[in-house]
């Protein structure tokens, strides 16, 4: 049965007009048709190109990326094909380039076959009048529609090829964006498992932590830190910071935090433990131009006193009870890792008291600008003020880390566009004492997506 369509010398792409057609009819017999191109063009309120092709093999090669759409005669035979039954995806699969498994497999032979070779195509069904389930069958494998011969003239046609066209690409969009979702999902998942979970058990220090990634949409930024207890009762914490802001420096920051965790357990700290982390950096950095900040500090199990690294970080904020809180001296720090081959990191020695906080963070929270359009920097000095003040109000913990990094964003008249990292390691001995000398247990991080991410609820 022929398709009424005539033969058609195809246009050169180059000589078509945006909103332009093509269709690629597939029958064995285009010959006798009654449709003419300009009644079909006409009907269609815009230019239409045909080809035909008389068997699969011709179609795969007339079938390239101007095609809009593919008209297919489903009696069209398949011998010589690669396109019989048993040949597709698995029944259950989703998406371009996948067709369900039909029970009507041998009658869809040469369907099942297009759909595989032209994913990204809208194609119509042509069929006999009579045979309807055929029809609907045709589209519920992967046809965006079905004409039958008898009806079709060439308003049908032209209508029928426009909402194909247009049922594609919603389908084409609903699907990429479905994967989009799935793969946001699954990125959300991971980047949850990378974040820290602190290990404190066993440690009268209260700890408290807010973590914001530069980078929209992200859970994981270049900020990295971690907090562990040692067997011999030393609470060790780190905070870092790798130059940068994509998925390449996020997952380099995990991998430097595993492995300041697996070296600390492992019993090293100070100097050695830094140039052990120089050489991960070195090896695992995308290029040599990538450097990463670092600050660990080692507290002693009385509470009392700590030792202190600096790799070109920040130098962390100490509050003793009722004094002001003020920078820990930062003159010994040693440079950044990953700038100096043979660097060294001396360890200094630091007294901290018998009630304290101590708050680490990373340059986000001090470069954040002052006022909306403003060029001033908040700086440690203007970050050691506002802490100062939220200490004076009475906050504390997760509260004052809260207010911190709020009045940081309202100062800066918007998000931050760096990412941001603070930590609050505390001890207060009343508070203890009240509790009949019993060492509080820490709570794994929970992580919030869209706003500064909570670790855990200081037990002071």
């Amino acid at each position: 049965m022929p398709v009424p369509v005539p033969q058609q010398r195809s246009v050169p792409a180059a000589e078509t007009s945006h909103g332009d057609l093509t269709l690629l009819v597939i029958e064995d017999d285009p010959a006798g048709t009654t449709i003419t191109v300009p009644e079909l063009s006409a009907a269609a309120g815009t230019r239409v190109r045909i080809r035909t092709a008389r068997n699969l093999t011709e179609a795969a090669r007339l079938l390239t990326d101007d095609v809009d759409c593919i008209l297919l005669d489903l009696a069209l035979p398949v011998a010589g094909s690669d396109g019989g039954p048993g040949t597709g995806p698995a029944a259950g699969a989703t998406g371009p380039g996948t067709v369900p498994v039909s029970e009507r497999a041998d009658e869809l032979a040469a369907l099942t076959h297009v759909l595989r070779i032209a994913p990204l195509h809208a194609v119509l069904a042509l069929t006999a009048e009579d045979d309807t389930e055929l029809a609907a069958e045709a589209v519920r494998v992967g046809a965006q529609d079905y004409l039958f011969r008898g009806e079709l003239d060439a308003r049908v046609l032209s209508r029928a090829i426009r909402y194909a066209v247009e049922r594609k690409r919603a389908d084409i969009a609903q699907h990429q964006l479905t994967e989009s979702r799935l793969r946001a999902q699954e990125n959300a998942r991971l980047e949850r498992g990378l974040l820290p979970t602190p290990l404190l058990d066993g440690s009268d220090l209260s700890f408290a932590a807010r973590y914001r990634p530069g980078r929209s949409r992200a859970l994981l930024g270049g900020d990295f830190y971690d907090v562990v207890r040692t067997p011999d009762g030393t609470v060790h914490a780190m905070i870092g910071d790798v130059c940068g802001h994509g998925p390449d420096e996020a997952a380099l920051g995990v991998e430097l935090r595993i492995a300041w965790r697996a070296l600390t357990l492992a019993g090293l700290c100070g100097d050695e433990l830094l140039s052990t982390l120089q050489q991960v950096l070195e090896h695992e950095r995308q290029s040599e131009e990538i450097f990463a900040t670092l600050c660990t500090v080692d507290i002693a199990p009385d509470g009392r006193r700590a030792g202190l690294c600096l790799a070109g970080h920040p130098a962390p904020l100490l509050a003793r009870h009722g004094r002001p809180a003020r920078l820990l001296p930062y003159e010994d720090g040693g440079p950044a890792l990953g700038l100096l081959p043979r660097a060294r990191w001396p360890r200094r020695q630091v007294e901290l008291g018998g009630a304290w906080s101590l708050m680490m963070y990373t340059d986000g929270l001090i470069e954040g600008r002052v006022g909306t359009g403003g060029s001033e920097r908040l700086g440690q000095d203007g970050m050691v003020a506002m802490v100062n003040g939220r200490l004076e109000q009475g906050l504390a913990g997760e509260e004052l880390l809260e207010a911190a990094v709020a009045e940081v964003r309202e100062l800066n008249g918007g998000e931050l566009t760096d990412d941001v990292a603070v930590l609050l390691l505390g001890r207060d001995p009343e508070r203890i004492r009240r509790r009949g000398g019993s060492a509080p247990r820490s709570r794994p991080a929970s992580p919030v997506v869209a706003r500064p991410l909570g670790a855990q609820r200081p037990p002071l």
